[in-house]
């Protein structure tokens, strides 16, 4: 078989129309936009599937749609951190302090750039 050649009869029009049908219900406009999401090959991503690979997709899709988890063995993937660059330093501070951490501010650096040293209050006077 040569690379990048369906391994059987191409898929009948009924099962590409039932995929399509199936991928714009997942939210894709088309095999080239679930291509990523889905794993699909450019082959596959060019509407060209094999009747098993067809099958194959359509029973994934549909157990996706009744929420299923898929293929036993196949772990779903991880979901993403939730991010907490928009939570206000004030209530950040807060909850942590309330779960028993100790929290202080952030650190200026002096004047000469050297973040090690942090001057509090009033600046001390400058040498000649």
């Amino acid at each position: 078989m040569a690379f990048g050649q369906q391994s059987g009869p191409p898929a009948s029009p009924r099962q590409l129309r039932e995929l399509t049908e199936l991928l714009v219900a997942a939210g894709h406009r088309d095999f080239r936009d679930a291509r990523g999401p889905l794993g699909l090959t450019q082959r596959q991503a060019a509407g060209r599937f094999s009747r098993e690979e067809a099958d194959a997709l359509v029973e994934r899709l549909r157990g996706e749609e009744a929420g299923s988890d898929g293929p036993a063995g196949e772990e779903p993937p991880p979901a993403p951190e939730p991010s907490l660059r928009w939570v206000p330093a004030e209530r950040l501070a807060g909850e942590l302090r309330r779960r028993g951490w100790t929290v202080a501010g952030p650190r200026a650096p002096d004047d000469d750039g050297d973040p090690a040293r942090v001057t509090r209050g009033p600046r001390p006077p400058e040498r000649p």
